[in-house]
């Protein structure tokens, strides 16, 4: 959250707005102006309260080259404050890792295994904080891939690579407040102040951005905004994209929505469980005092149409919370889509007011959505919105001390760096392999407390069914067999054969701030990252600004073109200086690709096409196969018959049954067009045709 601001490019950016032809606006449409959706006057029941249903702002229709966008500069901001479910001191700490803590880290390194940990084929740096324009601290690192680009996004502004590290958008990128400019009428016309967010919707080929806005400074009144743009084609540079804005809580207009979270989630079902979820912590604008966390499902099927689109969203109070704030939301990539009306999932940790509490839980809700009848939407169990289930794992310790957040040693100099260790750290990753649904997630920890080091906390949570277990299928607390580095700002992610990585930053008295990742296959031995750790990144030099400030987050996703290489963003320096930070881009893969492969079938703009689908009699349908790179071709047959063989991406085929009653739907994948070459495994889906 962001204290000091520059107001002085504003007027200028909202006189572009106002006179900006080329754009064209389809609709502002405020929610004192719209009808309701069916069920939303329905009474709510005590033990499930109505959600807040609010109809976003827009669309309005982006239809500019991000290259020819007017530049507005973004606000000038430097964070002063993390804000926390309890207020922490933020001054450095006296940890210590020994008497000798040089020559104490050096040995332990030295006895550390053997990594098998496979290096990384591709690096290239990101935006760094002269490219931002904001000298924006921290700079919020984020970023996703897709079948031909890489989208970064940090404090105040996003940047498009192609694959190999060119820059398409421009070598500074595309500030928020040029990308929502002419959502007018909003703060989101340039009053952006950061948090910024980036993924790939891989079922719709779209990509969703979104950061936070607001006019003035905090402390403040507001009023407070989340800005986000959906692609309107797979391409994030000239394809245009749909605006929207929501406001944080209009019933509580003071308060802001901070550390905004998204992802998207599609299981299908009746009523169809496709929204994107966003999650943020509320916090009074003016006094700053935690209020509870808000969760919002965005109509993701209309965003994707650029239609209007409503959101359900429920506040969950601090008496449903305790202890914990931050909640995750899960999403997918890898394995086949989750069973059809899935609800989506969210997990957080405890954050208590005081340090060196050994906690035992992570608590784990389910969020049910229902777009036609809202008052059947559901977050949580009662009207306090409590967890689901309390998943029962290993002791760990939250990595803050009562002296503080700063705990992160760097060398050659006495700053420390904030560890953000009170919470579960974006993303949360689902994955159904082999109908085996399992959650993947990741923290950071403190060993040792007071003195450290920090870990890296992670979990598989095995939730087949529907359902949280009462123990995880697997846990660690990583510190590569204890060889005194300092492990924080975790992100995670699983490729197509389960095999697991995890992206982060490493520290110590005798290293530099820098960027290493490590992993396990899925036939290694449970409860380990068997194959080590690689370094991505090493740090030229350390942060020395007196406010500690780190990351916030990272991001570690898969390649969609083939399920299997593993991209990563994170932040480092190149030189020693007070807030002249960088980031870097790389990509890594576990062994080579084993053949062409199908990953998942869809319908009908991103819908899984999954066992017990039904489709109606004589309405023309179009299945599209998720491919890897290694795919040439893709054979479809129905009923044993071939209906089309596609040599051409995306690989589908269009349909219109007309016989009533159960069907087989099989897909091939080749690695030569016309269905020629060695073939991968076929996908199969029983379906049903029905009046």
């Amino acid at each position: 959250m962001h204290k000091k601001q520059n107001n002085s490019t504003r007027a200028s950016a909202l006189e572009i707005a106002l006179a900006l032809s080329l754009i064209s606006i389809s609709a502002i449409l405020l929610a004192s102006s719209l009808s309701q959706p069916n069920g939303v006057a329905n009474n709510p029941q005590p033990d499930r309260p109505m959600p807040d249903v609010v109809q976003l702002v827009g669309p309005v229709v982006q239809g500019v080259d991000l290259r020819d966008l007017p530049y507005v500069a973004p606000n000038a901001e430097i964070e002063e404050k993390r804000l926390t479910r309890y207020p922490h001191p933020e001054i450095p700490s006296t940890t210590s890792q020994s008497a000798y803590p040089q020559f104490d880290v050096l040995v332990k390194q030295s006895l550390a295994p053997t990594p098998t940990m496979p290096a990384p084929t591709l690096t290239f740096d990101g935006m760094n904080s002269s490219q931002s324009g904001c000298m924006c601290l921290p700079p919020d690192t984020d970023g996703d891939v897709g079948p031909n680009h890489y989208v970064q996004s940090v404090n105040s502004s996003i940047k498009i690579f192609d694959k190999t590290g060119n820059p398409l958008n421009g070598a500074n990128g595309t500030t928020y407040n040029s990308f929502f400019l002419t959502l007018v009428g909003t703060p989101c016309s340039g009053f952006n102040n950061g948090d910024g967010f980036v993924f790939y919707d891989h079922l719709a080929d779209r990509w969703v951005v979104t950061d936070f806005a607001f006019p003035g400074t905090l402390p403040g009144a507001g009023p407070f905004y989340e800005c986000i743009g959906v692609s309107r084609t797979g391409d994030p540079v000239s394809g245009g994209w749909n605006l929207y804005a929501i406001q944080h809580d209009p019933s509580n207009v003071t308060w802001v929505g901070d550390y905004p979270k998204l992802a998207m989630w599609n299981s299908g079902g009746t009523p169809a469980q496709n929204a994107y979820f966003l999650t943020v912590n509320l916090f009074d604008g003016v006094s700053l005092g935690f209020q509870g966390v808000r969760v919002f499902a965005l109509d993701r099927a209309s965003m994707l149409t650029g239609g209007p689109a409503n959101t359900i969203a429920f506040n969950i109070p601090p008496a449903g919370l305790g202890d914990s704030y931050s909640l995750v939301p899960a999403g997918f990539r890898t394995g086949a889509p989750p069973p059809a009306g899935r609800d989506e999932f969210l997990i957080s940790v405890d954050s208590p007011a005081t340090g060196g509490v050994t906690l035992t839980q992570v608590h784990g809700w389910k969020f049910h959505v229902d777009f036609g009848t809202p008052s059947n939407s559901t977050l949580g169990l009662g009207a306090n919105h409590t967890p689901n289930a309390n998943v029962t794992v290993n002791g760990f310790v939250d990595a803050f001390t009562g002296t503080g957040t700063l705990l992160v040693p760097q060398t050659g100099t006495a700053q420390k760096l904030d560890t953000l260790g009170d919470k579960i750290m974006t993303p949360l990753v689902y994955q159904n392999r082999s109908g085996v649904e399992s959650l993947w997630a990741s923290q950071t920890v403190i060993m040792n407390y007071p003195n450290g080091p920090t870990a890296v906390r992670w979990y598989q949570f095995n939730v087949t069914g529907g359902n949280f277990p009462a123990t995880p299928a697997q846990q660690q607390s990583w510190n590569n067999s204890g060889d005194g580095l300092w492990r924080w700002m975790p992100s995670i992610a699983v490729d197509q054969n389960g095999n697991m990585a995890i992206g982060y930053s490493t520290s110590s008295a005798t290293q530099q701030p820098s960027i290493r990742y490590a992993g396990r296959l899925a036939s290694d031995s449970l409860n380990n990252l068997s194959q080590g750790e690689a370094t991505m990144t090493a740090g030229g030099g350390h942060q020395t600004h007196s406010s500690g400030r780190w990351g916030d987050y990272s991001m570690l996703t898969v390649d969609p073109a083939d399920n299997l290489t593993f991209w990563h963003t994170n932040e480092y320096y190149a030189a020693t200086s007070s807030a002249s930070w960088f980031t870097r881009v790389g990509k890594f893969q576990f062994g080579a690709p084993a053949g062409p492969a199908v990953s998942a079938l869809t319908y009908n703009n991103g819908i899984p096409f999954v066992d017990g689908t039904n489709l109606t009699r004589r309405t023309r349908y179009t299945v599209t196969a998720q491919t890897n790179a290694l795919t040439q071709s893709v054979v479809f047959n129905i009923d044993g018959a071939n209906v089309k063989t596609d040599s051409a991406r995306p690989f589908d085929v269009a349909f219109r049954p007309t016989a009533v009653g159960p069907h087989t739907f099989v897909a091939t994948p080749w690695s030569l067009t016309r269905g020629r070459g060695t073939s991968g495994t076929p996908v199969t889906v029983h379906f049903n045709v029905v009046q």
